[in-house]
């Protein structure tokens, strides 16, 4: 036994998969550029599949935008909803002089809680 060695494959090295019979499907190519560093990224899509107007460029990571016949879509921005921080949240709710008071509310409460009220 000594004088024979096993042999075997590498695994993973080598795929015992072929490409016969294997039908790609189409594909298209499209080409964004960044907006922040004027780079250009190309990318393959399904032929079939919707082209986002938008992507993350690879370099710098800004936004990249769609080219159609070497000129730049123009991005509908319509739909996007701008961000509400919580005070213009908390301003649909309450009005200013309401929060004052609020505040002072809260601000006494406080205070006496920790015995350092003032006498006013």
């Amino acid at each position: 036994m000594a004088d024979r060695s096993l042999r075997g494959m590498r695994l993973g090295a080598q795929s015992l998969q072929t490409e016969e019979g294997v039908v790609f499907s189409e594909r298209s190519q499209h080409t964004y550029r960044c907006q922040s560093c004027e780079r250009e990224t190309t990318m393959t899509f399904a032929a079939d599949a919707e082209v986002p107007e938008l992507w993350e460029c690879r370099h710098c990571g800004a936004e990249a935008i769609l080219l159609v016949d070497s000129k730049p879509v123009v991005v509908d921005r319509g739909d996007v909803k701008i961000p509400r921080s919580h005070w213009d949240m908390l301003l649909e709710r309450r009005s200013r002089d309401e929060l004052e008071e609020l505040l002072q509310e809260r601000l006494d409460y406080l205070r006496a809680r920790r015995g350092q009220q003032k006498s006013a």
